[in-house]
């Protein structure tokens, strides 16, 4: 269920494989979103995935994502499940009875913690291009952290994600250290790389948990997999007060 699941400073983080869930081929095992598969199925990865954190199913907080920068703040009086779902690409919360949550299939989860404040991005090539991810680090100052950690999920990563060249070009005109290659030689954008820079400027602790969603059949990929692939989620949650 868990490709990455630890207990940093009592804020626990996590990362979901495709295994030991209820979807069925070709989105077997854990197939946390996409389009295609019967959402009962969906809903009771869900369920599954609440029962491990040991919160309920409404617990666990997302969002719509569309490859953005807004941060939606999950406030306390907020009802759950939040409807309608908040259209963004970043949660953050002081709450300690919900587990934050973004999906992903290529693109970058990033998670954060940090002075009773978490965080999740979904930060994609447009994300990253946009500031998700340091979209989400003001937010979460707004609220009071000031020593963050980020940890960095699964993600198709620069050996693989093959761009044209234009747009690593313009990619890299913002965010440079994104600029990449792949491994047979063409242009690439990293993602990662790109983000980890991000993070360096704004002073926020790093813990690198990637792996390559493309190159693991453990996990989602829509390069690979195209439109049957499902979605991994990158989840956190802090101690339950």
């Amino acid at each position: 269920m868990f490709g990455y699941d630890e207990v940093l400073r009592d804020v626990r983080f996590a990362f979901t494989d495709r295994f030991g869930g209820a979807s069925q081929a070709p989105y077997g095992e854990l197939n946390l979103g996409g389009s295609g598969e019967d959402p009962e199925l969906i809903a009771e990865n869900f369920r599954l995935v609440a029962d491990a954190f040991g919160v309920r199913p409404e617990g666990i907080v997302r969002v719509s994502q569309v490859h953005g920068r807004d941060v939606y703040v999950v406030q306390p009086d907020d009802e759950l499940p939040l409807s309608p779902m908040p259209t963004a690409d970043a949660l953050v919360t002081t709450r300690s009875d919900v587990v934050l949550a973004v999906r992903a299939a290529d693109c970058l989860p990033v998670l954060l913690a940090g002075d009773g404040v978490i965080g999740a991005a979904h930060s994609g090539r447009k994300g990253m291009y946009v500031g998700v991810v340091p979209a989400t680090v003001e937010a979460m100052r707004e609220l009071g952290a000031s020593r963050i950690t980020a940890v960095l999920g699964p993600y198709a990563c620069g050996n693989c994600y093959e761009v044209p060249a234009e747009m690593r070009a313009e990619v890299a005109e913002r965010v440079p250290a994104s600029y990449a290659e792949t491994s047979w030689g063409t242009p690439s954008i990293d993602v990662a790389a790109g983000v980890k820079a991000q993070l360096a400027e704004l002073d926020v602790e790093l813990i690198d948990a990637t792996s390559c969603t493309i190159e693991s059949e453990n996990l989602y990929s829509y390069r690979r997999e195209g439109p049957v692939s499902g979605r991994l989620a990158g989840l956190v949650k802090l101690p339950t007060r």
